[in-house]
């Protein structure tokens, strides 16, 4: 390339050249550090330092789409189906990938089955080899088909609020979850235990929060988009109440049991002890309501 200056006193030729450098990969701007926290980006890349499309990607995307959840605020399905396994370099450990294994499981047993079109029976249970013939990925990144009946195993025996149900039936084995579904294929009385007198459950409550109960006291308790509202048999702090109320919730609402199933209302007890009900419509009214207080300080609130 040439270029050309002007001077007072004679015009001058300037010749230049312009040299092309080779770029250096894409890694070599990125620590050492960093790319080990990261293996899955540098293992995905191309020689030229660019992203490459995987074929899994979409149903690795399926799996962890909706990590958002809540209980009764019209979302459906709860954080804790992804409390536990962290994925990235944390989920590396075995005891992260069972974790992680375990609530995807509770996800497709809850909410999933008739989009992957499982073959769901009316209790719940699936095949455990239907599962894990599926194309989907953890939230620990390990594709499902890689686990094992074993692995399935040791995430039931793992959940400390026993929400999964194990069956063994003609030399197969199935697992459903006990409660907490918003699949229509599942049926009440094939998947509950109903409870007929108020003295099998001296105590029934929903747990909640300071926020929600205004609506609550105005429209009742609804099921949103699951199949029941959920109460628990006992307090948060109880030994013995494993299911059914989150931790921190700050309001509880106290059922009038005995007058709920005078007038009608089924009520039902799941495996792992959750009371559930479909209420009236979806709703459980608020005059089947018998107290309602604050926690943890368990002062009474108006009705």
């Amino acid at each position: 390339m040439f270029t050309s200056r002007l001077t007072t006193s004679s015009l001058r030729l300037v010749r230049c050249r312009i040299f092309s450098l080779p770029s250096p990969p894409l890694t070599s701007f990125l620590s050492t550090s960093l790319l080990c926290r990261f293996p899955a980006f540098t293992s995905s890349m191309d020689n030229t330092g660019f992203h490459k499309p995987s074929s899994s990607s979409s149903s690795s995307a399926f799996a962890h789409s909706n990590r958002s959840g809540g209980r009764g605020r019209g979302r459906g399905w709860d954080n804790n189906e992804r409390s536990g396994g962290r994925g990235g370099a944390a989920a590396s450990s075995g005891k992260d990938k069972i974790d992680a294994l375990g609530r995807l499981l509770l996800r497709i047993l809850r909410h999933m089955a008739s989009e992957l079109n499982l073959n769901m029976r009316n209790d719940g249970y699936v095949k455990v080899q239907d599962l894990l013939k599926l194309n989907l990925k953890t939230f620990a990144n390990v594709p499902l088909r890689s686990h094992t009946v074993d692995d399935v195993k040791e995430a039931v025996r793992n959940d400390n609020k026993q929400r999964f149900g194990l069956l063994e039936e003609n030399g197969e084995l199935l697992i459903r979850a006990n409660q907490g579904h918003t699949v229509k294929i599942v049926e009440t009385q094939s998947l509950l235990k109903p409870i007929l007198s108020a003295d099998e459950v001296p105590v029934c409550v929903h747990g909640t929060y300071k926020k929600n109960l205004e609506s609550i006291l105005e429209h009742g308790l609804k099921r949103m988009k699951r199949l029941h509202v959920h109460f628990s048999c006992g307090l948060p702090t109880d030994g013995e109440v494993i299911s059914g109320m989150r931790r921190d919730v700050n309001v509880l609402i106290f059922l009038d049991v005995r007058r709920a199933l005078e007038d009608g209302m089924k009520l039902y007890i799941s495996d792992n002890r959750v009371i559930l009900t479909e209420g009236f419509d979806g709703t459980v009214p608020v005059r089947y309501f018998e107290k309602v207080e604050s926690w943890p300080d368990r002062k009474p609130l108006p009705l």
